[in-house]
């Protein structure tokens, strides 16, 4: 039948019983799986590591709508890595400024888990939060 329409005969489960095969043009199939298979690769989403900066001197509001920021990326699945910056002698006080990275961690700890916890590089502190499993 199959080569009277000029067609594959192709085998569709191998397994079954009795075994099940389908006529078809195999060139166009495999055309077909092609495109599916790259259009599911386009879908894919990788992480990201987003960021968020923050000054020394930065308020609490400023610092609320950091959060809601980060939040947003954290819900589409980033990584938020989160960028303290110091300006002149404001790098004496690493300890204020470590609780303040700690304060924007607390109020995110229901969506966010802490990936690197704050950590002095030059005349910035860094910390990565990642978003929960669930």
């Amino acid at each position: 039948m199959a080569r009277g329409q000029e067609l594959d005969l192709a085998e569709v489960a191998p397994n079954a019983k009795p075994p099940v095969c389908k006529i078809l043009d195999y060139g166009k199939y495999l055309y077909h799986q092609k495109k599916v298979d790259t259009k599911h690769k386009k879908m894919q989403k990788k992480a990201e590591i987003k960021g968020v900066r923050l000054g020394f001197k930065t308020g609490d509001h400023d610092i609320e709508t950091k959060v809601k920021q980060a939040r947003g990326f954290l819900a589409e699945g980033n990584s938020v890595k989160v960028t303290l910056i110091f300006r002149g002698r404001e790098s004496m006080y690493k300890g204020l400024a470590t609780d303040k990275l700690r304060k924007f961690y607390e109020s995110l700890k229901d969506v966010a888990n802490v990936d690197m916890s704050p950590k002095s590089q030059g005349n910035m502190l860094i910390m990565i939060l990642t978003p929960n499993k669930s």
